[in-house]
C-alpha cells in the first residue's frame, strides 16, 4: 500500500492492537528463541546391544547437556550456536554465522563411536596394535582377559557461502574425519580370532556454483575425497611359553586411496508448463599405494608392487516434463552410466611353473543406460490414472583371468552373463484432495533376462548348474496400495500395503539358486484428539520375506552328492503408542512405546542323488538338524513429564524402561556354549548375553530465553 491518508489513518487506528498481539512469527524472526538444557541419567545394567551407537551402552551415570544459541542483529546478522548430547561420548557442536542475504560461515564437530556389542575373552595380545601374538595351547593362561572393541570417528567441518549477485552464489565445504579402534577380525582358512586396529582419516572437499534464474537453473563444481590409512600390515603370529614364535601371518589393510569429481545439473523452464532438466559427472579414482609385504614372505617374481588402480565413472541424464493439459502431463528421462576400470591386468600369484595355480586380478567395467516415460490423466472428482514403462540395460566386460591347460579362464568361478534387460510396466490409481478419502494403488511388472551364460572353468562342473541371483531371469509383480482415511474429525487413519513375487527361471541345465521370493509389508498408522488437552497416536506393521533356495553339495571322500531345498523365512512386527497430555497449568506428560520381533526360520531337507532318503533320516543334515529358528525381541516404554516452574524454565523427568532378547545361534555352539576358535590357538571365546534389561531415570533442567 502506498503511503497515503488512508494508510495513515488505518496504521495509527491498530497500531495499539500491533503493539498488544506482536506476530508470532515475525517475533521469530526478530526474537529467535535460545534454549539451555543441563540434567543428568543413570541407567541400572550394562545395555552393549542397544546402546551400540548411543554412547551409553555401560551401566552408569552420564550427563544431559544441550543448547542452542539463536541471535539476530537489525542489520539481519545470525549468530547460532547449536550443541547436542554432549554429556556423553557422542556429541555433536555445530556453529553458523549468517548475513541475511549475503554471505554464510558455518564450523562443526561430531563423534560417533560403535561399541562392539559382543564381549571377547581372549590371551591374544597386541590388540589395537599391528602386532598380534597368539598364545599356543600350551601358552595359555588359567582364564581368558575380556576385552572390549569399538571404533570410535570425530569429525570437523567447516562451510562458507556467498551470494554474489545476479542469481549466482557461491558454497564451499570440508571435513575430515578421523576413525579409530579395533574390530572383530579373523586370520587363516580355519576360524582364527584376530582383532583389526583401525587408524585411518577420510577426508572430503566440496565446492560448488550456483546459478537461479527466471527460466534457467544451474548448479555444478567439484568433489574430492581422499583416505588415508595410518596402518597397513598387521603381523601375526602363533606364540609359545618360552616367548618363540612360529606361523608367522601377515593381513593386509585397505590402501591409500582417492577420488575427484566434476559434476553439473540444472534445469530450463520452456514454459510454466514444461520443464528440462539434466545432470553430467565424471569420477576418477585411483589406488596407487605401495603394496605392502610381509619379512619373509615368498612374492612372485612378476607381481605389481603398486596396484595402480583406476576407476573412471561417466554420468549423463536428461528429462523433460511437460502438462500438456488441464488434464494429462507427462515425463521423460534418460540416464546413461559408465564404470570403467582401467587398473591394469597383472598376475599376482603362481605358485608352479605353469597354470592353473595362478591368480590374475580382473578389471571389470560395465555401461547402464535406462530410461523411463509416464504419463498421468486426471478424471473427475480428483481421480487420476498413471501408466509408464521402465528399460535398463547393461553391458559388461567378462573378466578373463589366467588361461588353464586347456586354454580356458581358470578364475571364473560362477557363470557370468555379458549383457543384462530388465523391463518395467507400471500402471497406478490415485485419488487425491478428498474430503475423508485420500489414496493410491499401484501394479508393478518387470522382467530381467539377458545374453547367453559365459561358462565358469575353474571349478567342480555342478559351478555351470547356478543361477546366480543378481543376473538370473526373473520375473517381479508387485501391488503397493496407500489410503488415508478420516472417518471423524478428531481420527485420522493411514494403510499402507505392499506385495512382490519373484519368479526365477531354473532349468535342468541350470537348477541351482534362488527359485521364488516373495516379500510383503502391511501398516496402519493412526492418531486421535481425545481432547483440547491430550491426544493419541498408534501404529503397527508386519514384513514377511520368504526365499526357496536349491543347492548342491559336492561329493568328496566317497560321500554321496546330495540336493539341499531352503525354505527360508524372515517375518517381524512391530507396534507402537504415544500418548500426550496436559494434566494442570503446570504440569504436561506423555508416554511411549515400542514392541518389536522378528523371527528367520531355515527350513531345510536334504536329498542323496546316490542312495538314501530325504532327510532327516540320511545325510548330513541327519546329525546335526536344520539349523534353529532365531528370534529377536525389544520392548521399550518411556514415561516422561515437565513441571513449569515459571515462563522461561521447567524441569523434564525420564524413565525408560529397556528389553532386548534373542536367541541368535550366530557366536553359539548346538549347546548353547560360547563360540570358542580354534582347538590348536588361545581358544578366545565370543560371547553375548541374551538377554539385556536396563532402567534409565534422568532429570533435566530446560532454560528459553530470546
Amino acid at each position: 500500500m502506498k503511503r497515503t491518508a488512508l494508510t495513515a489513518a488505518l496504521a495509527a487506528a491498530f497500531a495499539p492492537v500491533a503493539a498488544q498481539e506482536p506476530d508470532p512469527e515475525v517475533v521469530a524472526l526478530t526474537k529467535p528463541e535460545s534454549f539451555v538444557s543441563v540434567g543428568a541419567g543413570y541407567w541400572t545394567k550394562d545395555r552393549p546391544k542397544l546402546g551400540t551407537y548411543d554412547g551409553m551402552s555401560r551401566l552408569g551415570a552420564y550427563g544431559l547437556v544441550d543448547f542452542l544459541l539463536n541471535s539476530r542483529d537489525p542489520t539481519g546478522t545470525w549468530f547460532i550456536l547449536d550443541g547436542r548430547t554432549l554429556g556423553l561420548e557422542t556429541r555433536e557442536l555445530r556453529m553458523d554465522w549468517l548475513r541475511q542475504g549475503s554471505m554464510g560461515v558455518f564450523l562443526e564437530y561430531n563423534r560417533l563411536v560403535r561399541e562392539e556389542p559382543n564381549t571377547v575373552k581372549t590371551a591374544v595380545s597386541g590388540i589395537g596394535t599391528t602386532t598380534l601374538r597368539v598364545p599356543t595351547p600350551s601358552a595359555n593362561v588359567a582364564g581368558l582377559g575380556e576385552t572390549h572393541l569399538g571404533t570410535v570417528r570425530e569429525g570437523l567441518g567447516a562451510g562458507y557461502s556467498q551470494i554474489l549477485g545476479n542469481g549466482f552464489e557461491l558454497r564451499i565445504s570440508g571435513r575430515t574425519e578421523d576413525k579409530t579402534g579395533e574390530r572383530l577380525w579373523g586370520r587363516g582358512g580355519a576360524p582364527e580370532f584376530a582383532a583389526e586396529p583401525i587408524d585411518s582419516n577420510i577426508s572430503q572437499l566440496e565446492a560448488t556454483l550456483a546459478y537461479t534464474g527466471t527460466a534457467f537453473q544451474m548448479n555444478g563444481g567439484y568433489y574430492g575425497s581422499w583416505y588415508k590409512n595410518r596402518n597397513a600390515l598387521v603381523d601375526t603370529a602363533n606364540i609359545n611359553a618360552a616367548g618363540v614364535t612360529s606361523n608367522p601371518f601377515f593381513l593386509s589393510l585397505p590402501l591409500d586411496n582417492e577420488a575427484h569429481q566434476f559434476f553439473v545439473n540444472g534445469g530450463y523452464n520452456f514454459s510454466p508448463a514444461t520443464r528440462a532438466t539434466f545432470r553430467a559427472a565424471y569420477t576418477r579414482a585411483t589406488q596407487d599405494e605401495s603394496i605392502p609385504v610381509g619379512t619373509g614372505v615368498p612374492v612372485f617374481a612378476g607381481a605389481p608392487t603398486s596396484l595402480n588402480g583406476r576407476l573412471d565413472n561417466t554420468l549423463l541424464q536428461a528429462g523433460l516434463t511437460s502438462r500438456a493439459s488441464t488434464a494429462f502431463s507427462w515425463l521423460a528421462n534418460v540416464r546413461y552410466y559408465e564404470s570403467d576400470e582401467k587398473t591394469p591386468q597383472v598376475r599376482v600369484i603362481q605358485t608352479a611353473a605353469t597354470c592353473p595355480t595362478c591368480v590374475d586380478n580382473t578389471p571389470l567395467s560395465f555401461k547402464t543406460l535406462s530410461g523411463r516415460l509416464e504419463g498421468t490423466y486426471r478424471l473427475a472428482y480428483g481421480v487420476s490414472l498413471l501408466g509408464g514403462i521402465e528399460y535398463a540395460n547393461q553391458d559388461r566386460n567378462v573378466p578373463f583371468g589366467n588361461a588353464n591347460a586347456a586354454g580356458l579362464d581358470a578364475q571364473r568361478y560362477v557363470p557370468f552373463r555379458a549383457e543384462i534387460e530388465e523391463t518395467t510396466l507400471r500402471l497406478e490409481a490415485r485419488r487425491a484432495l478428498g474430503d475423508t478419502v485420500n489414496g493410491r494403488i499401484a501394479y508393478l511388472y518387470s522382467k530381467r533376462d539377458g545374453s547367453e551364460f559365459t561358462p565358469a572353468t575353474a571349478d567342480a562342473p555342478q559351478s555351470n548348474l547356478i543361477n546366480p541371483i543378481h543376473i538370473a531371469d526373473r520375473d517381479r509383480d508387485k501391488i503397493k496400495l496407500m489410503l488415508d482415511w478420516a472417518p471423524i474429525e478428531p481420527l485420522s487413519l493411514t494403510f499402507n500395503v505392499e506385495y512382490a513375487k519373484d519368479d526365477y527361471d531354473y532349468t535342468a541345465a541350470r537348477p541351482y539358486g534362488l527359485r521364488e521370493g516373495k516379500a510383503a509389508a502391511y501398516s496402519i498408522d493412526g492418531s486421535y484428539a481425545i481432547n483440547e488437552s491430550w491426544s493419541l497416536n498408534a501404529w503397527y506393521t508386519r514384513d514377511e520375506r520368504e526365499a526357496t533356495q536349491v543347492a548342491q553339495r559336492n561329493a568328496n571322500s566317497g560321500a554321496a552328492e546330495a540336493v539341499k531345498n531352503a525354505n527360508l523365512e524372515d517375518k517381524g512386527d512391530s507396534f507402537g503408542l504415544g500418548l500426550r497430555g496436559t494434566f494442570t497449568a503446570q504440569i504436561r506428560g506423555g508416554l511411549d512405546l515400542l514392541y518389536t520381533k522378528t523371527v528367520s526360520r531355515y527350513p531345510e531337507s536334504l536329498t542323496l542323488t546316490g542312495p538314501g532318503t530325504v532327510y532327516p533320516t540320511s545325510g548330513t543334515l541327519a546329525a546335526v538338524g536344520p539349523l534353529p529358528d532365531i528370534t529377536n525381541k525389544i520392548t521399550r516404554v518411556n514415561l516422561h513429564a515437565n513441571y513449569v516452574l515459571d515462563r522461561r524454565s521447567e524441569l523434564r523427568f525420564d524413565y525408560i524402561f529397556e528389553r532386548w532378547q534373542t536367541d541368535d545361534w550366530t557366536w553359539m555352539f548346538a549347546d548353547r556354549t560360547p563360540f570358542t576358535y580354534g582347538a590348536t590357538t588361545d581358544g578366545t571365546q565370543v560371547l553375548q548375553d541374551p538377554r539385556q534389561t536396563s532402567n534409565f531415570i534422568g532429570v533435566r533442567y530446560i532454560y528459553r530465553f530470546q
